[in-house]
Order: structure tokens, then sequence, then C-alpha cells
């Protein structure tokens, strides 16, 4: 067997590889759950480790030959540890819906009772939309953000769970910008004697750089993705407490999945080790830095954010106020034309469809990566605001488009 490059296999697959490097090298990547990861990562990402199957786990695996997919896992583990300051780890979840579906099967029956929040308030589908397996497996009902503060409403959330009566709360969400208070919401599942799962999809990495608070130690499980704020391979995790090791190892392997993709493993390690240096603690802190810094620029337009501002890498803009006839499906086509890539998404209260709501969301772990700051901000916000203003307007677009080129050739990205 030859082992040939990409571009003399296949170059279909090869032009579109390339373009989307230049896709991402050009234009401001700015989805809420992406990033850029190091060239490290990816090095890690596409190494041997695909070749090699390791069902089991580390010293205990159902094929030989597994001596050196122990270590790297081995490695995953003790730094997700050393990160989150977790008892237990599985980093086996193919992603963050994974690591739910594990933690789900682990301790809960068919039938069974979840309280989570409500997707057009910021929730995710893996929380119990009926559309997802947790809505089709589970009884689910759902919990909404004050329509007046656009913050979770805890005291309507325990009134909620009194009546529901729930076998698990989650919390930790997609699209709410400001800090969650783990500690209230395990009072309440304390008092309704549920379980606790905090989904830190999101967070993970604002989480382990002690720049949001923290539900290890408080939830009784908590997951998330490992390669949005984390910046790591991409999959999911799982950390719990020591007595639940066995039920969620299990639940993951053999009851949701089957081997685990060593490769990406392998990334999540490299992830965790950049991820323990000063410098991404650093890094962390400027990406909140950065997204108040938007906010308030583009509140400075006439925009209305979600809860009035952000803690956190997202801001979630409600266009019904500054743009009652522009969609969030509006918005994104146009600001995508002109170079900035984000999401249209429902906000609460949500009058539209949710293929083309009435908001959109905007995240900055990736464009704090490539190094944008306050000033960059300033001009984000301003190009933001002016193509939304302008969305029908293609000379406007073009003219946003090359003011982007600007800042990314500035910011370069994988550089040659």
């Amino acid at each position: 067997m030859q082992y040939d490059t990409v571009r003399e296999v296949d170059p279909e697959i090869a032009d579109a590889l390339e373009r989307e490097v230049d896709r991402q090298r050009e234009g401001l990547q700015m989805i809420a759950s992406e990033n850029h990861v190091s060239r490290a990562v990816m090095e890690a990402q596409s190494s041997a480790l695909t070749n090699k199957y390791a069902e089991g786990y580390p010293g205990k695996r159902y094929y030989a030959g597994c001596e050196h997919a122990d270590r790297v896992e081995e490695l995953a583990i003790s730094r997700a540890k050393e990160l989150w300051g977790a008892d237990h780890v599985n980093v086996q979840p193919h992603s963050g819906s994974q690591a739910n579906m594990g933690v789900y099967l682990a301790v809960l029956d068919p039938s069974d009772k979840i309280l989570s929040l409500d997707l057009t308030h910021g929730g995710h589908l893996s929380h119990g939309h009926p559309a997802n397996f947790a809505g089709q497996l589970f009884e689910v009902e759902q919990y909404e953000v004050d329509p007046e503060t656009g913050y979770i409403d805890y005291e309507g959330l325990a009134a909620q769970a009194d009546e529901f009566d729930p076998d698990m709360i989650v919390s930790g969400y997609s699209a709410y910008p400001r800090e969650v208070e783990w500690e209230r919401v395990q009072e309440v599942a304390e008092d309704t004697g549920a379980y606790h799962m905090a989904d830190i999809a999101h967070i993970t990495g604002l989480v382990a750089a002690g720049v949001h608070g923290s539900p290890v130690g408080i939830a009784d499980f908590v997951t998330g993705s490992t390669h949005k704020t984390i910046r790591s391979g991409r999959g999911g995790i799982i950390m719990c407490e020591e007595e639940y090791a066995d039920d969620i190892d299990s639940a993951v392997f053999p009851g949701a999945q089957g081997g685990p993709l060593m490769h990406n493993v392998a990334g999540k390690a490299v992830g965790f080790e950049e991820a323990l240096s000063s410098e991404f603690e650093e890094y962390a802190t400027r990406v909140v830095e950065n997204a108040k810094t938007l906010g308030e620029v583009l509140q400075e337009h006439g925009f209305s954010l979600v809860s009035g501002g952000t803690d956190t890498h997202l801001l979630l803009v409600d266009l019904r106020d500054s743009h009652p006839d522009t969609t969030g499906g509006d918005a994104e086509d146009a600001l995508e034309d002109a170079g900035i890539v984000l999401n249209a998404n429902t906000v609460p209260g949500e009058t539209r469809s949710a293929f083309n709501p009435s908001g959109i969301r905007a995240g900055t772990p990736a464009i704090t990566t490539r190094g944008f700051g306050e000033e960059e901000m300033q001009s984000v916000g301003d190009a933001i605001a002016r193509v939304v203003e302008h969305h029908d307007d293609e000379t406007v677009r073009n003219e946003i488009r090359e003011e982007i080129r600007a800042l990314c050739d500035a910011h370069p990205l994988y550089d040659e």
C-alpha cells in the first residue's frame, strides 16, 4: 500500500479541505461553539491512533496492542483531573451529547423525569428536546429564564421542580450569556431528591481557567465538550465523584458507544496540556473581556442584548427592538457574506420560527485565539451593526468584507 497525500488520492476532498482553511483564515468565525485549535492538537488528531481499536479502559482493553493508547488516555484523564479538580473523569465520549447520554444511561431509567431549560431560552437539544433521544426516552419538562431580566428564574425553577418532582435537573446551557449559580440549582435538586447534571459544554475552558464558577464538586455530574472554549481535541467528557465512576464508565462503554476515537482522545490530551499553562488563563480572561466589549459596542449602536450583557464568551442579540423587520436569518446571511460567521438564534419569548428566529448569537473564542483585543472588538462591533442595519445592501457587505479581510491579515491563522 502506498501512503499518498490527500491531494494525490482525492483531489476533490483536498480542494474542499484547502478551501475550508481559506474560509477560516479570511473571515471571522464567531459561532460561539467554535474555536481554532493549535497545530499540535490537529497533529494528534490526525495521528496513527486512528488505526487502533481500544474498546474498554486503560489496563482493561478487549484488544491487544493498547499500551500506547493506554498511555494517551491516562494522560488525558490525569490532565483533566488537574484542570477541573474532578475525582473521576471519562474522556471517551465522542461528543458533548454522547457525554450527556452516558450520564442519563448511568442513573436514569426510561420514562424518568428530566427538568431542563427550554431550547428557545438557551437550552440544548440533548437536554430533552422531543426530536432528540433524551426527549424520546424520558419525560421532560422545561424551565425558562425570566422574560424581563433574561436571567435564570431560580425561584421559578424551585417551584416547578417541587411540582414536577424530577429525577434529574439539568443546568448549563448553549445560549445563556450569564454565569450559572450552580449552588442554587444543587439546592433545588437536593430538596426534590433529584440528580443534578451540569453541562458545561460551552464554558469548559472558562471553568478550567477560573473565569467562570465551577460546578465540579457541586453537581453530581459535570459533562462538557472538549473543542469549544477549552480548545482541545473534538469530543466530550464526563466528570463525577468516585462513587459514580463504575456506573458512568459502563454507561459510556459498552452502554452508549463502542471503541473510543483514540486519535481524538490524543487531541484532548494535547489540548488539556496547553490549557494547564498560564497563557491559557490569560486567553480565557480575554475571551470574556472581548465578549463584554463587543456587547457594549453593539448596545451603543442600539442593539438589545438578552439579559443586558454577558459574563461569558457569548452574546445573544434580540433584534426585535432595534430591527423588528429583520430576522436572525437575514442577519446571519448578510454577515456571512461580509465575512462574519455567526448564527441565527431563538430568544426568550420567541415569536418566529426556530428556523428563522428573532436573534443572533455571537461568540469570541475563535477570534480571541487569533489575537483580537479591545480595539479589534470595536471594529467588529461596528461592522456587525452596519451590516445588520443595511443587510440588503451589497455595497455595504462588500465594503465590510474588505475591512474584515484586513483584520484577518493582521491576525493570521495557520501561516503557511
